[in-house]
């Protein structure tokens, strides 16, 4: 991995957006439980092409929605792809594959088709569009760029775009906890991430795993309605992290001969606050361990698939980026995907 790239939309104020539009949609003690649930988010600002300040999409069909989404994420997602491929100073004519993943929109042609053509790739560049997969979905990106680049020896770039504020949903007058959280968690973003043959430098991707927990499926769902898609988040979702995500790790870690203590950066997708804190305490990491991770929740909020590229890039600023990281995230299913990466 040698090159990453993000764009993200215009800023909000987490506070701002309770002050000047959540606050109205909510009544008593709804109102009361939706402020705590705003202010323990762990989100400082995020980021909208939909600001609710600005314009409320609530009542918006679908149809609405999606041909909005195409207008939003083409040029965001644009400037992510440029910005990686600039990074790794690979030209945008050598990609041999270009994975696109969302589940915020649907649109054919498809982004991967239209940034292709954009971007100037070549016309035997192959494609890959991964959808539905929700915030894990950038490692089976990863996973399938990087098993592409080792057969082919061609270089692989990934595109993770996500525009959550399309769907925002309407208020209720019955307590929906769920959409409360959805709602002062989610966040737009874009981030791109090039892959090439050999050690060149970046980070060499050692191994891309999953676990599938299929007797929980309805903990996380994304519906397509006539309004939007529609956020399904149970609160048992850390209960069941808790049961699998140590041994999960120690056995993709065992398989390299590596144990918790050998990893010194960990990509830990930022759910919410319950989940960076049942990571941190079945794993035993060290209280700075997911510092890098809650910083991004607090800066970018929950922006979906992006968010892990987010924390990476976070990472390789750092005065001294890690050797070995671990990105861990979960979705629907219920999953949880790692990846195991070395800098080289």
């Amino acid at each position: 991995m040698t090159g990453l790239g993000m764009a993200v939309p215009a800023q909000a104020h987490q506070d701002e957006l309770w002050r000047g539009f959540f606050v109205n949609r909510y009544a008593g003690t709804t109102r009361a439980l939706a402020e705590r649930i705003f202010a323990n988010a762990g989100v400082r600002t995020r980021n909208a092409v939909a600001n609710p300040l600005i314009e409320d999409v609530s009542g918006w069909p679908t149809e609405r929605r999606m041909t909005r989404y195409l207008v939003e994420a083409l040029p965001l997602g644009k400037e992510a792809v440029d910005r990686a491929l600039v990074d790794a100073g690979v030209s945008a004519a050598d990609i041999g594959l270009f994975a696109v993943c969302s589940c915020t929109g649907y649109v054919t042609p498809g982004l991967d088709i239209l940034l292709a053509r954009d971007m100037g790739m070549a016309s035997d560049t192959q494609r890959l569009f991964v959808g539905h997969m929700g915030c894990y979905a950038a490692m089976p990106g990863i996973g399938a760029a990087a098993d592409f680049v080792t057969a082919r020896g061609r270089p692989a770039l990934l595109l993770c775009n996500e525009l959550t504020s399309l769907h925002l949903q309407p208020a209720s007058a019955r307590v929906d906890t769920q959409q409360i959280v959805a709602h002062a968690l989610f966040s737009d973003a874009a981030a791109a991430v090039v892959l090439v043959p050999g050690d060149t430098g970046g980070y060499t991707v050692r191994e891309v795993a999953s676990i599938t927990d299929t007797s929980t499926a309805d903990h996380m769902t994304w519906d397509v309605t006539d309004l939007g898609f529609r956020m399904g988040l149970s609160p048992r979702v850390p209960q069941v992290l808790s049961v699998h995500v140590r041994d999960f790790i120690d056995g993709l870690l065992s398989r390299h001969e590596l144990v918790l203590s050998d990893v010194d950066g960990w990509a830990v997708h930022p759910g919410g606050p319950r989940i960076l804190n049942v990571v941190e305490r079945e794993l035993a990491l060290p209280p700075d361990a997911l510092g890098v991770s809650r910083e991004t929740l607090a800066t970018y909020g929950n922006c979906s698939s992006p968010t892990v590229l987010l924390i990476l890039e976070a990472m390789r600023q750092l005065p001294d980026p890690p050797r070995r990281v671990v990105t861990l995230a979960f979705g629907p299913g219920l999953t949880l995907y790692a990846a195991l990466l070395e800098r080289t």
